[in-house]
């Protein structure tokens, strides 16, 4: 006779409305906690390359990548950390579901500027230290690389599971 375990969390048509925002936001922080992590590693080292020794000989075009990676990094960082200072906003008022749409929202901005960041950072060092003829497809192929994994195979496997707002409209 085969043993039934259960999940320590609880089926999603057993949850109320409440524990489902709930469970979602924290979801939501848990992603937020790795891409918060790499978009200001990614940050900080873009904030030190004007003081290095070489950046003086960066060719114009080089400085304009710069700037398009520092200020997607830095937008890319307040979209990340922006749900947290909206909960503290919303905090204890009941929002939990107007909450977690928008930092859902915010999350998902975050993650495109990051692209932006990484794919310019990309561009920015192999055209510095490579050829234009190796930088420019290194960086197509870094930019469909990361458009793989963040976008594609996300946008086509969509339906793997059932989405929360279904299983609770199946549930009511």
């Amino acid at each position: 006779m085969a043993v039934e375990t259960q999940s320590p969390r609880k089926n999603s048509s057993q949850e109320t409305e409440k524990q489902r925002w709930d469970r979602n936001f924290a979801d939501l922080l848990q992603e937020l906690r790795v891409a918060q992590t790499g978009v200001q590693i990614l940050f900080a080292f873009l904030l030190t390359i004007p003081f290095s020794n070489g950046f003086p000989n960066a060719t114009a075009f080089q400085k304009d990548v710069y700037v398009v990676a520092l200020i997607s990094a830095a937008f890319a960082t307040a979209l990340i950390i922006s749900p947290v200072a909206f909960h503290r906003a919303l905090f204890r008022q009941g929002r939990k579901p107007e909450l977690v749409k928008y930092a859902h929202k915010m999350a998902s901005s975050g993650l495109a500027f990051m692209l932006i960041s990484m794919v310019s950072s990309v561009l920015l060092i192999t055209d510095y230290v490579l050829d234009w003829k190796w930088a420019i497809p290194l960086t197509v192929i870094t930019a469909g690389w990361f458009l793989t994994f963040w976008a594609g195979l996300p946008f086509f496997h969509r339906e793997w599971g059932e989405d929360d707002e279904d299983s609770a409209a199946a549930s009511s």
